[in-house]
């Protein structure tokens, strides 16, 4: 049952641009959830989803006299939290590895659909992607980016991009793969004739 959030009220708005602290908790309370959801597909675990969400909201109570609440609230807090995510990427560079594979000329579009998996199990394999693989792959994939809009958040080039990409999709099958070939076996009690 989809519980469809409530949008920022003026009065909620208001009472956050000027401190309050009950305003400010209603309004992480009552968005906890979406913005969680959004962080947990760029990170690594839960408790590096919590911190970039936490940075996130932060970024919203101190910037929420910059919203125009002429428009919907919920796409400018995603893209504040995607932003968030981004930031932490970034931090977190001087770890990463990318190759790039300018020279491979089929990158793969070829869909691969498992229907047996729900959400959770989706998202425990992207976050098993390499920092810079699950961040493409979530930009594009999931948020609709293009490589060239990435390449420019990320300050990595095009081909780059779009090997990550090609890497996480590869990885992704690979685990996907995993998935479908556990078998769990369990023994029924009583059934066995002796």
């Amino acid at each position: 049952m989809n519980k469809a959030l409530p949008e920022l009220s003026d009065a909620l708005r208001d009472g956050c641009i000027r401190g309050e602290h009950n305003s400010q908790k209603k309004l992480y309370h009552s968005f906890h959830g979406f913005a969680m959801a959004i962080c947990l597909r760029y990170a690594r675990n839960r408790d590096e989803a919590v911190e970039i969400m936490n940075d996130g909201f932060l970024k919203v109570l101190t910037q929420l006299n910059q919203y125009n609440p002429e428009k919907p609230f919920k796409p400018w807090l995603a893209r504040v939290m995607t932003n968030k995510a981004i930031d932490h990427y970034r931090s977190q560079l001087r770890y990463a590895y990318t190759e790039d594979i300018s020279g491979i000329d089929d990158i793969g579009t070829e869909p691969c659909i498992h229907n047996k998996l729900n959400y959770e199990d989706l998202l425990a394999l992207i976050q098993r992607l390499p920092n810079g693989y699950r961040t493409v792959f979530n930009l594009y994939a999931i948020d609709g980016y293009t490589h060239q809009e990435i390449g420019d958040l990320l300050g990595i080039s095009i081909n780059t991009s779009k090997s990550n990409l090609f890497k996480a999709r590869q990885k992704l099958r690979i685990l996907l793969e995993e998935v479908s070939n556990e078998v769990k076996v369990l023994p029924m009690m009583g059934s066995f004739d002796r």
